[in-house]
């Protein structure tokens, strides 16, 4: 994507399911976990990389010994900063007793993040601010121990106003409207119901009060608390959570659209947002990790007892296909074979537009996250080729030389090194015609690979989402090249509407496609159909969201995706282009081909997989008519 969307977040939680000691002895040192939690966070970093933060919980420790650890971070370089500085007390112990490193009991005792729970959490910042409040993990603090909570998740809530008369109703007062804290209070009441149920149940049979909280601690129904406290959630989402006393939960959407996996053997209990971290950090095969079941909790008892159980009704599967095609690492098996097929996918588009000239065609690909695609754009492109050289030799029949033969077998795709991101240039000039200079040499080009006036250039993109960075960048750059032509080739359909589950895609003038089809409908004297929406939208503005339909979808309508990726391509040219510039996308029938099992489309679709997103993309609609620059959700 050679535009910055700001998106998902990443979760990290890992349980050791032995005492310290064991650690220790097998593997040289008493930091294990903390060292294994270091390794997830960093390979999740593509996640998250406006803040940083990780909770710690020590099990079974002494009262007046504080057993919940964090530390969060807003840097520059947050999960650099965040193990800085809990490593630095280990460095000075180096230094005076080094001895104390290896006697982990005095660690658990004496020093912060040495405890057998952690959880980790990337943000990337889609709403509220940037400061180090906002940053997860998140805690809901108590004296009595199995009453405190740490939460962090990779999620959105499009109904928050709605969680939040929740609590109005219940009697609660919190301090915030965001969804982070809304889904903090709402388990937190939960679970302080459930141990006032636990605790009136123990007194009945004369339990004295310790005695009490060690049965709560154990019988603590984690499911019966997610069952009430989700029962009215909106949204995409994977929410871990840490309980003083030693319990851990992981929970996803019935939906399925936020991602999550877990693994579990003798020694440990882990779950991230990605497959390969987990298959890195711990040196285990694929199948060994367990995707967690849409509308299911993962529960990590204290006692090491572990249960994937189902909170809510699963829906209709509608995993995301942009988390596939662009947010995730592309290291993930199933990932890469995805994006490969989403590459060779648009060799039959890409071909028609060069007129089936590869002799006079050059394929690079911008930025470094189209790699993959690029790599089975070219596989498909040699077996094209193949095809050809086949046909060329059986005609020549006997009459094949030598010669004839090497000419035939050398045709192949043309493939080189077009644009590289060179730095990353600062600025403080606020001025456009400056900043846009800037911005036109991120890149570096590689000269002398394009022949003036006679090559086509084909670049593929993961997705074209705003335009911006083509119009003020790309295209500038490649046409100093002096191609006859250039073709951007998107991996990803054409983004029509907002997203509301946690990637930062909430206004619909941000989407080239969308502008294209205003400008359409204004061209063909279709803007009647612009008022129409509006007057819909407004009509069903205070309609309970189950009722509300997305009109927006008429917009796109009277259009063929062709004729939209027409007026995307004059829209993003630049006057001063000597290159004609064409504009491919993938189709969506190609791109459930290729992802046939997260048929999350509704960025594409506008088929939103909760009533929330109907919501969100119809106040959408009615903020563009009326020029507020606000987010819908």
């Amino acid at each position: 994507m050679s535009e910055l969307i700001k998106h998902e977040c990443g979760i990290a939680l890992l349980r050791l399911l032995k005492p310290i000691e064991y650690y220790l002895a097998k593997y040289g040192n008493g930091f294990y976990a903390l060292n294994k939690m270091h390794l997830m966070m960093q390979k999740q970093h593509n996640r998250g990389q406006d803040g940083a933060g990780i909770a710690n919980i020590k099990l079974d420790v002494e009262p007046g010994v504080r057993y919940i650890n964090r530390i969060r971070s807003n840097s520059s370089t947050p999960i650099i900063d965040v193990f800085d500085r809990i490593y630095k007390q280990f460095q000075s112990l180096e230094k005076d007793r080094p001895e104390l490193l290896r006697d982990v009991n005095w660690l658990k005792n004496n020093k912060e993040f040495t405890g057998e729970l952690y959880l980790g959490h990337l943000r990337y910042g889609t709403f509220g601010g940037h400061s180090v409040e906002n940053l997860h993990p998140v805690m809901r603090e108590s004296n009595w121990i199995t009453k405190n909570l740490v939460l962090a998740g990779n999620f959105n809530m499009t109904n928050v106003e709605e969680l939040f008369g929740h609590l109005v109703e219940i009697g609660q007062y919190p301090v915030e409207t965001t969804d982070t804290i809304t889904i903090l209070e709402k388990i937190g009441h939960f679970l302080d119901e459930e141990n006032e149920v636990q605790y009136q149940k123990y007194k009945k049979q004369g339990l004295v009060k310790r005695e009490i909280s060690d049965r709560i601690a154990k019988d603590l129904d984690i499911r019966e608390v997610i069952v009430k406290a989700a029962k009215h959630w909106d949204g995409g989402y994977a929410i871990a959570g840490l309980l003083g006393h030693g319990d851990a939960f992981v929970m996803r959407d019935p939906s399925g659209i936020r991602p999550a996996f877990y693994y579990c053997d003798d020694e440990i209990a882990v779950a991230a947002s990605e497959r390969p971290v987990i298959q890195t950090a711990f040196n285990i095969k694929a199948d060994k990790v367990k995707e967690l079941q849409p509308g299911h909790v993962l529960i990590i008892k204290k006692d090491g007892t572990i249960r994937e159980l189902a909170f809510t009704q699963p829906l209709p599967l509608k995993a995301c296909s942009f988390e596939r095609i662009y947010f995730s690492r592309g290291t993930d098996k199933d990932i890469y074979k995805e994006r490969k097929k989403l590459g060779k996918l648009l060799v039959p588009s890409i071909l028609k537009s060069i007129n089936y000239d590869l002799e006079n065609t050059v394929f690079s690909y911008i930025p470094n996250t189209a790699a993959v695609a690029f790599k089975g754009l070219i596989e498909e492109l040699n077996n094209f080729c193949n095809q050809i050289k086949a046909e060329r030799i059986v005609e020549l029949g006997k009459n094949i030389s030598p010669e004839h033969l090497t000419e035939i077998l050398s045709f192949s795709p043309r493939v080189e090194d077009i644009a590289v991101k060179d730095i990353k240039l600062r600025t403080f000039i606020s001025k456009d015609t400056g900043r846009n200079d800037l911005v036109g040499h991120v890149y570096d080009i590689t000269y002398g690979v394009i022949r003036e006036g006679i090559d086509s250039l084909v670049v593929i993109d993961d997705s074209i989402v705003r335009g911006t960075t083509l119009k003020q960048s790309i295209i500038q750059i490649l046409d100093r090249l002096g191609p006859k032509k250039i073709v951007i080739a998107s991996s990803a359909p054409q983004i029509r509407y907002p997203d509301c589950y946690g990637i930062d895609m909430a206004k619909l003038n941000d989407f080239i496609a969308f502008r294209a089809a205003i400008e359409l409908l204004k061209e063909k004297n279709l803007a009647n159909i612009i008022n129409e929406v509006y007057k819909k939208s407004v009509a069903q503005k205070d309609l309970p969201k189950e009722e509300i339909v997305n009109h927006v979808k008429d917009i796109y309508k009277p259009f063929t995706a062709a004729q939209l990726s027409e007026k995307i391509a004059s829209i993003v040219t630049p006057p001063n282009i000597n290159a004609s510039v064409e504009i491919i996308y993938q189709s969506i029938e190609d791109m459930h081909t290729a992802i046939p099992n997260h048929k999350g489309d509704w960025y594409f679709t506008g088929n939103y997989p909760t009533p929330g997103g109907n919501r969100v993309v119809n106040k959408a609609f009615i903020n563009y008519v009326e020029n507020r620059n606000e987010r819908a959700y």
